[in-house]
Formats: structure tokens, sequence, C-alpha cells
């Protein structure tokens, strides 16, 4: 359908309907004046023969009426023998068209009393030449449809160059660049116009991120404070030797819980940064370690359920990244897979440089598959409890280039894939896998 065309798709069709149709209706014109006016040159003819052989017939009784390769004449009276062809005999007064041994003929009959002239002009000639016209005239149209759509797409082209040249800056750009102007080098009209709104809205835009990116960096910086006093305070409490069971879990709860605040706020402060640098001070991490590491710090939430837990590293995996990010992002899943299962299982499998956690939770629903991982989700998963964390997960794996899924597994339940070294780097997705 033409509204799928493209722009310049589009005018080029345009301007070889309007080209055609303006050709077609000139044609049509010259055609039907040219074939009237050969009719009236005929019928002009027709009647000058006619009155000349009228004129003759009244000096002398005895001649002949015309008889020519364009022109034939009849007449039929009482004295003399009807000689005329059988297609002729019944021919109404007036002007007609007649076939005579298959050669087409315009006829004028005239009538006076018992005497009938008949006239006939071969249209031969002009039916050749109207075909040749018409011939003419499909040619010109047709060149002209072609000579106007050829030059709609030219012009289209020279109209909407700047347009593609301002598509171009922008799908190069990259998202962290934000300063770069759009309207450079193009000519002052509704493109540039078009360029500079571009401009203010992304420096409405960087100054959006600049805050939240100054407000992520100061709320991080000002939590890390409190943190270490409160990690220093359970320390000092845990040293001390007249603890009895009870305050002995307490406080090693308080620390799990310190200890995984303090690695929230590293890495939302390594998420507030301007942009990921390949020089940052990575260091490698052992995938396996942090998960089993992971595993441990949230294992008392599977304390009185009866859920089966499984680790199975098959292929070891080292990343150069930084750790907090690793250990949030895993221990996000974990903790969302201990936190939802209330019997059964729950395995962690780490294999071809994906990290699966499979449970037997109450799985996702299906309208929530697709906006799982978003901060706008409405799944049960993502907000009761967890927090921002499977958005937080997806933050960073698309940071990363990792990859995060989830689809609901045939048996019950969940399952969660952190491709960490996808096929495409630097473009993690996430969004329901296959099965």
């Amino acid at each position: 359908m033409i509204y799928r065309l493209g722009l310049r798709l589009r005018v080029m069709v345009g301007f070889a309907l309007i080209g055609g149709s303006v050709s077609l209706a000139l044609g049509s014109w010259v055609y039907i004046t040219v074939r009237d006016l050969d009719r009236r040159l005929i019928d002009e003819a027709l009647t000058a023969e006619i009155d000349d052989y009228r004129a003759r017939l009244e000096r002398n009784p005895d001649s002949l009426p015309p008889m020519t390769a364009t022109v034939r004449g009849y007449l039929v009276r009482g004295d003399r023998p009807d000689n005329r062809p059988p297609e002729l005999r019944g021919l109404p007064s007036g002007r007609s068209e007649v076939s005579v041994d298959g050669i087409p003929y315009y006829a004028a009959v005239v009538r006076d009393g018992d005497m009938q002239l008949i006239m006939l002009h071969n249209r031969t000639q002009v039916e050749r030449r109207e075909g040749l016209l018409l011939l003419v005239l499909s040619s010109g149209i047709l060149g002209t449809t072609l000579l106007a759509a050829g030059g709609g797409w030219w012009l289209a082209g020279r109209v909407i160059a700047p347009v593609r040249e301002l598509a171009t800056r922008v799908r190069e750009r990259s998202p962290d660049d934000l300063h770069s102007p759009f309207a450079e080098g193009l000519a002052h009209d509704e493109v540039a116009e078009l360029a500079h709104a571009f401009e203010r809205y992304l420096e409405r835009m960087r100054a959006f991120v600049e805050r939240e990116r100054a407000f992520s960096a100061d709320a991080s910086h000002e939590l890390r404070t409190p943190l270490a006093v409160i990690q220093g305070a359970v320390e000092v409490l845990q040293g001390r030797p007249d603890q009895d069971e009870r305050t002995r879990k307490q406080l090693e709860r308080i620390a799990r819980t310190v200890h995984g605040m303090s690695d929230l706020t590293t890495t939302l402060l390594m998420l507030a940064r301007e942009q990921r640098t390949d020089d940052a001070s990575h260091s490698e991490c052992q995938v396996g370690e942090v998960a089993q590491e992971v595993v441990r710090q949230h294992g008392y939430l599977l304390t009185s359920k009866p859920v089966s837990l499984s680790v199975d590293i098959r292929e070891p995996l080292t990343l150069d990244v930084e750790r907090p990010l690793l250990a949030i992002a895993i221990g996000n899943l974990v903790r969302n897979a201990f936190t939802y299962t209330e019997n059964g299982s729950v395995s962690i499998t780490l294999e071809g440089g994906v990290l699966s956690v499979a449970d037997t939770g109450p799985g996702v629903p299906s309208q929530d598959l697709d906006c799982l991982f978003e901060h706008s989700g409405r799944s049960r998963r993502a907000t009761r409890g967890a927090g921002i964390g499977l958005p937080l997960v997806k933050h960073i794996a698309d940071r990363q280039g990792w990859a995060i899924s989830v689809r609901n597994r045939p048996e019950g339940g969940a399952l969660f894939s952190l491709n960490l070294n996808p096929p495409h780097a630097g473009a993690g997705t996430s969004g329901p896998a296959s099965a």
C-alpha cells in the first residue's frame, strides 16, 4: 500500500500519477479533437463532391459519378440500371459508415424524388493516421509518466537529503554523546529547526541524566559513612565473648545486611558514572566463587523451608568486571528464587557462560513476563520483597553487555538465565526466553 512506501518513493509515485494523468487527459483531448476534425473534413469533402456532381449532372444528365481510390459515387434512378453493391442497398439518407468488399467507407446518401445519390469516402488512410496518432500519443503519455517519475525521484532525493543527513547523525550518535550539535552544517530551513529541537531535547535529557547521576553518587557516598559505622560496631560486638546463640545470629544477620547494603551502594555509585571505561580498575572475578558466596549470604532465606539447594559449576568462568556488580546481579536472582520458593528445589547452574537459576516457586504470570525487568512492572516477583532487584539486574546486564531472560518452566516455577558472554556483547537484552 502507498502509506507503507518510503517518502522518496511516495513522492515519485505522486509525480508519476500527476504526470500520467495530465498527459492522458491532454492526449485524449488531442486524439478526440483530431478524430473529430477528420470527420468534419471528410464530411465537407463528401458535401463538395455531391454538390459538384449534381452541378455536372444538371449540365449533362449522362455524367458519371466520381470513381477514384478515395471517392466513389453511385447514382440510382429509374432510367439507369442499379449497379450498387449489395452493402449499399437500404442505406438511410444522411451520413453513415459502411464496409464494401472489406474496405471501410463514410457514406453520404442524398434523395431527390426518384433519384438517389450515394457518395463514399475511403476511411482506410484516415484510420491508419488515427492509429499512428494513437501510438504516438500513447508513447508520449508513457514517456511523460516515466519522465515525471524520474523527476519526482530526483527532486524527492534533493528535498529529503537534509532529512537523511539528520537521521544519519542521530543514528550514529553515541548514547553518551549529549553535547555534539545536530544542526551543524545544515541550511537554515525546517530541517535545521528540527535539528535544533533535537538539540534542545537532548540538552534537557543531559541535564536530567546529570541530576540523576549526581543524586545517585551523592546518596551512595552519604550511605557509606553510616554503613561503615554500623559494620564497625557489629565487628566489635561479634568480638565479645559473652554472647548467647540468639545474639550471635542477630549480629550475623546485621553483618550480612550491612555487607549487602555496602555492595548495593558501591554498585549504585558505579552505575552513576558517566560511562563504562575500558581502563577502569576491574578485578578478575571467578563467577562460580561469587555465586557460591552469594548463596551462602542468602542461605538464611531457606531456613525452615523444605527446599533442596544445588549449585553446579560445570564450566568455570572468569570475568574482568567489578565484583560488586556481579555479586549484586547474581544475588538478586538468588534472593528472588529463595524468597518465592516455599517447597521443592532451587538449582543454580553455570555452564557455557550462562548462569541459570531455576526454582519450583509460583512462576511468573504470563502477562508480567515482558515487563518483569522494568521499573514499572507489576509482577509480584519484581515488586514484593526484591524492591529494585530485577530492574537493577537488567541495568547491570545492559551496562556490561550481558543478557538476562526469564521463562516459566513446564514442571512449575521460573528459570532465570544470565548470559555473561552473549554473541553481541554490549547489546544486553531482556525478556522471555525461548523454551
